[in-house]
């Protein structure tokens, strides 16, 4: 049998190779893993658990707005962006640490530096050491897309966001996606004059349409300005740092900051895929089997770089189920269905299963019930912010296919939501369940 240097070399320290590397591990294997940036991944990072700290302050933000209908009096509201970025940027090192304890605590080597793959069983580190294992993992997510047009340069990603010097008085979020929907509302929720410009004619495609026009709806009445069909042509940038945005149909923008929120793609390049004739497609992201194999028999790739579900609960499951099929040797698989999604805007939405749209591709008797409602908190502040809870079912079976929300606490409810989805309850089921009073959650009981 053929002697390697490991039985598994992981590239990419994020949530998906940390989990593979961890468990492989515990099956007894010998596991090195390299992280050329910071070992945690973007989510960790410069990613999710960072914008939810974002998020978190922004939502304070409000309710400070919120405060005196409540009856507090407060002094003069002040905030200063520099000791929040400095506070998520201290956890975010804290966090970090926490993943390399876990490393550590499992003996798994870890390099700190670029890894490139030379041969089906062989890596070269940055350092130029060579290193031989018999399975390869690649697991290192993606990267924040630009626009090719002349003054990108002046542009920032969702990267760069975290460690802004200070606030911008005026920001153009470019896109449409959750990540630009949710910096557009933690930006203005800070005081910023947001606008976002997308290139399509809605936000949030893939989400229902209905809980998605509410959130411009809503964000219209925050201040937030929305552009669709908002082809962008050049940005320009002047001597004292303004930037001017070219739109093609001769429309303009003056901003401080632009961002680019328009999507990720896989960080497949400079990864030597072709010395071990590992396929991608044409958006670099690597092709790989139902078991996360690629082309090549001994190397395997988990999460983001794949572009099947860019979210991280998914990285994690499909690390844990290959390290288990690969080391363990169970037969751990990854059930893509029903997988419930957030966007932390201002307000939340959250979804899991079919969408109307979806469903009516799929079956031809669906039913749609709706709760249009002002939540208690809103009344008692005065907010004309609407929440909107639909329900998708099928209507022979009476099965619950989807389920999509929008309004406070809409993350948290669509996660215990998605497990009576995901068991194929019925909408009677619903029904026959005791309302929680007073709640929004009651709500996806009391709909008829």
């Amino acid at each position: 049998m053929t002697d390697y240097d490991f039985d598994l070399f992981v590239i990419g320290a994020g949530s998906g190779g940390v989990r593979a590397s961890r468990i492989a591990a515990s099956h007894g294997a010998s596991v090195a893993i390299a992280e050329e940036y910071r070992i945690g991944g973007t989510c960790v990072i410069r990613g999710c658990v960072p914008k939810k700290m974002l998020y978190y302050a922004a939502d304070f933000a409000a309710d400070l707005k919120k405060a005196q209908r409540f009856g507090w009096t407060l002094p003069e509201k002040k905030f200063d962006w520099a000791t929040l970025r400095d506070v998520v940027l201290s956890d975010v090192t804290r966090l970090e640490g926490l993943y390399t304890q876990t490393l550590d605590n499992n003996h798994i080597t870890h390099y700190k530096e670029h890894a490139v793959i030379e041969g089906a069983n062989q890596i070269r580190l940055a350092s130029g050491k060579k290193i031989t294992a018999r399975y390869i993992l690649v697991a290192v997510g993606a990267e924040p897309a630009k626009l090719d047009i002349p003054g990108a340069e002046y542009a920032v990603t969702s990267n760069e966001m975290f460690l802004l010097p200070s606030l911008p008085k005026r920001a153009l979020v470019v896109g449409g996606g959750y990540i630009a929907n949710e910096f557009a509302g933690i930006l203005n929720s800070f005081g910023v004059e947001t606008t976002i410009a997308t290139h399509g004619d809605r936000i949030l495609r893939g989400y229902d349409e209905e809980i998605a026009a509410r959130l411009v709806e809503i964000g219209q009445g925050h201040g937030i300005d929305y552009r669709f069909n908002a082809d962008i042509a050049r940005i320009d940038k002047d001597s004292s740092g303004h930037l001017t945005t070219h739109f093609k149909d001769g429309s303009q923008i003056e901003s401080d900051l632009v961002l680019f929120a328009i999507g990720r793609v896989a960080k497949s390049r400079d990864l030597g895929l072709d010395k071990a004739d590992v396929k991608t497609n044409d958006r670099g992201a690597i092709l790989v089997d139902e078991e996360n194999r690629t082309s090549c028999p001994s190397i395997y790739a988990v999460g983001d770089v794949t572009d099947r579900v860019q979210l991280t609960p998914v990285a994690i499951r499909e690390g844990q189920a290959f390290a288990d099929r690969v080391f363990g040797h169970k037969a751990a698989s990854v059930d893509y269905d029903t997988i419930p999604t957030a966007v932390f805007s201002h307000p939340p939405l959250a979804s899991a299963g079919l969408t109307e749209e979806e469903a009516k591709k799929r079956y031809k008797n669906i039913k749609i019930y709706k709760s249009n409602f002002r939540p208690m908190r809103n009344a008692l502040i005065d907010s004309p912010d609407r929440a909107l809870y639909k329900m998708v079912v099928e209507g022979d079976s009476d099965k619950v296919l989807g389920l999509h929300l929008i309004g406070q606490d809409s993350p948290e409810i669509i996660q215990l939501a998605a497990v009576a989805i995901k068991a194929g309850l019925t909408k009677q089921a619903f029904n026959d369940t005791v309302a929680l009073h007073p709640s929004s959650a009651e709500e996806l009981v009391l709909m008829r």
